[in-house]
């Protein structure tokens, strides 16, 4: 099955693995925002490790640990300015400083932690909590 939205088709896969008890979960698409977020991820501790394998169609087999209890795309991909970080908080996150919200900025993609950290906007992708 495929429809118009990778990303978004990845971030369900994982979801449903999550919620199924399964301890890895194989995702078909593979592109680099993909191997970014789940790098992102990985190093906020919501996934395990992870690997690509090339082939006729590459494929990712990603180590589930458990600790997520939601993720989902941001549509649509709302510009935000380094001031609004608050107001996309509140409605993408159940509380304060719980899950992360990520952006796509001309530094690549970064946690909203870092955004506001350096003091930069850009645009939301998607949040994981």
């Amino acid at each position: 099955m495929t429809l118009n939205d990778p990303l978004s088709n990845v971030l369900s896969n994982i979801l449903n693995c999550e919620k199924a008890g399964k301890k890895e979960c194989t995702v078909k698409n593979s592109s680099s925002l993909i191997k970014k977020s789940l790098q992102i991820m990985k190093e906020n501790k919501y996934i395990g490790d992870f690997k690509e394998f090339k082939g006729r169609g590459s494929h990712i087999k990603i180590n589930l640990i458990g600790k997520i209890n939601k993720c989902g795309v941001i549509k649509p991909r709302f510009s935000i300015k380094k001031n609004q970080m608050e107001k996309y908080e509140k409605r993408y996150l159940p509380a304060k400083d719980f899950g992360v919200i990520i952006i796509s900025t001309n530094k690549g993609l970064i946690t909203h932690y870092q955004a506001k950290e350096k003091g930069i906007g850009g645009r939301l992708i998607y949040y994981v909590y």
